[in-house]
């Protein structure tokens, strides 16, 4: 079970800080506190992935599936971005909401493999980008170093378009996929190009887990 109700996390997500100005080229988007919410909670109410674990949250914006995590009872989190400005309001939230058991590290995220976090982690959540524009790809990229970090499990967001290629992709590296929930992610208009004050995308919400060995 979660050490809080579902409405009391989403309510303390609600402080959470997001991005002053979110830089397109790194698809910044923040993860709004009614989905972050609802990803965390189903993770430990469902399958025990939080509490107690060790989890990495991968291009970790501002930190809000960092700071929910800490909230849920995670023995620790770190929080993994390439972007010094969006670390900088992550550690001003961890300031402000009192969590000590959150770190968080500049890197790319992309060169963790060859380094002493692999299979380090019981759980890895992430919102990578979605592969758009100039990124094309990335999202593949993202979930297969999650994959490399964690020993338990991967939750990731992806839009339900690439459902399809993300099984594949599973498939291939030989772990096990499910589509836990199809939800609605509110993109506000954030940069100069975007037309409306926001637009819904469909996107899949995704566990990944190694099959058991057999003895």
């Amino acid at each position: 079970m979660a050490r809080l109700k579902l409405k009391v996390l989403e309510q303390y997500l609600q402080e959470v800080e997001v991005f002053d100005n979110p830089k397109i080229k790194l698809e910044q988007y923040a993860t709004m506190p009614h989905i972050a919410s609802r990803m965390l909670h189903t993770m430990q109410a469902c399958y025990g992935d939080i509490e107690g674990k060790l989890v990495a949250d991968l291009g970790c914006g501002c930190g809000t599936l960092s700071a929910g995590a800490a909230m849920l009872g995670a023995g620790a989190c770190v929080g993994f971005d390439v972007d010094n400005d969006a670390l900088r309001i992550f550690q001003r939230n961890i300031d402000k909401l009192e969590l000590c058991n959150v770190d968080l590290i500049q890197c790319d995220v992309r060169h963790l493999v060859e380094t002493s976090f692999n299979k380090r982690f019981d759980t890895v959540v992430m919102n990578p980008p979605f592969g758009t524009k100039n990124n094309k790809g990335l999202d593949m990229q993202f979930l297969k170093m999650a994959l490399h970090l964690a020993s338990t499990a991967v939750y990731s967001l992806h839009k339900t378009s690439t459902r399809e290629h993300v099984m594949l992709k599973a498939a291939d590296w030989g772990v096990k996929a499910q589509v836990v929930a199809e939800l609605r992610f509110d993109l506000p208009a954030s940069y100069k190009f975007h037309k409306k004050q926001s637009v819904d995308v469909c996107v899949d919400f995704v566990r990944l887990w190694f099959p058991a060995k057999s003895k």
